[in-house]
């Protein structure tokens, strides 16, 4: 349960509720009432691109956004990824604006960190200065998975912006040392996190400092919803808690869910369910 200025913590796993799937069959025939414009350009790189989705009946001073960022260890992934779960997104967010954004990824050579947060910047700058063009206001709320949502909860904490009202972390790093550190030696994610970052923790501190959430909340920090599996292998459930518990101490209201016995990522449809419903009653709860 959400709480005012405390963050509460809960395992969740609800047995009882919908599917997605039978959601969509059981749900009245739903009529998509959304332009969608593609592709559209907020940088100069051909990977600096977002999908709008857009509510025909808008305005500039009522209709919030929800800001989409995927995951994919920040090498990989696409847009798309999100595209699945825009229409529950958009049920359970009646009149919101959505960008889902893309951005570039790190290789062996090039785009290392903070490649990836200076396109967030980037989106955001292009987002408010067009909000009247497209017609939505500058309420903003981020949502990310995984390395999106480290991008996420760093954009929304490290620039103290006020626009970003609310952020919705699904199992995103918080330390990125701790991270380097909980990883087995050579293994798959630290070579990530060495792509990512161009070196170690001792050969680049600064860096992963700079670019870990958790070294940046404030009582500026907005309202944060944590969303994790208890058996996820490839962002450790310590990181969420590690952030709730920083969350608490500085008075930030929230909230942790621990969903036990999954993974990272592929969650069944009942688990992302319950989530999406968190989700909707924790920003219709912060964001007015």
């Amino acid at each position: 349960m959400i709480r005012n200025r405390t963050f509460s913590l809960s395992l969740s796993l609800s047995l009882f509720v919908l599917s997605l799937g039978s959601c969509k069959k059981s749900a009245p025939e739903y009529v998509d009432p959304y332009q969608t414009i593609t592709n559209v350009s907020y940088g100069s790189d051909p990977s600096e691109i977002m999908d709008l989705y857009l509510p025909t009946s808008r305005n500039a001073d009522s209709t919030k956004l929800l800001v989409l960022i995927h995951g994919g260890a920040w090498t990989e992934g696409d847009k798309a990824d999100f595209n699945i779960y825009l229409p529950v997104l958009k049920q359970r967010l009646p009149g919101w604006a959505f960008a889902n954004i893309n951005y570039r990824l790190a290789t062996t050579i090039a785009n290392h960190f903070p490649t990836q947060e200076n396109d967030m910047k980037l989106a955001v700058n292009f987002l408010l200065d067009n909000s009247n063009n497209y017609q939505f206001s500058k309420k903003f709320v981020f949502l990310g998975a995984s390395a999106g949502a480290h991008m996420a909860v760093l954009q929304a904490y490290k620039n103290n912006n006020p626009h970003i009202e609310a952020v919705v972390d699904f199992y995103g790093p918080s330390d990125m040392k701790a991270l380097y550190d909980s990883a087995a030696p050579g293994s798959i994610n630290q070579v990530g996190l060495q792509i990512l970052m161009n070196g170690t923790p001792s050969q680049n501190p600064g860096l992963y400092q700079s670019s870990s959430p958790i070294n940046f909340i404030s009582s500026q920090t907005p309202p944060t919803l944590i969303l994790h599996g208890s058996e996820d292998a490839i962002v450790p459930v310590s990181e969420s808690v590690s952030l709730a518990h920083q969350l608490q101490l500085a008075g930030i209201p929230g909230e942790l869910d621990i969903y036990p016995n999954v993974g990272h990522e592929i969650w069944p449809d009942p688990i992302m369910n319950d989530a999406f419903d968190k989700i909707g009653n924790f920003i219709k709860t912060y964001v007015h």
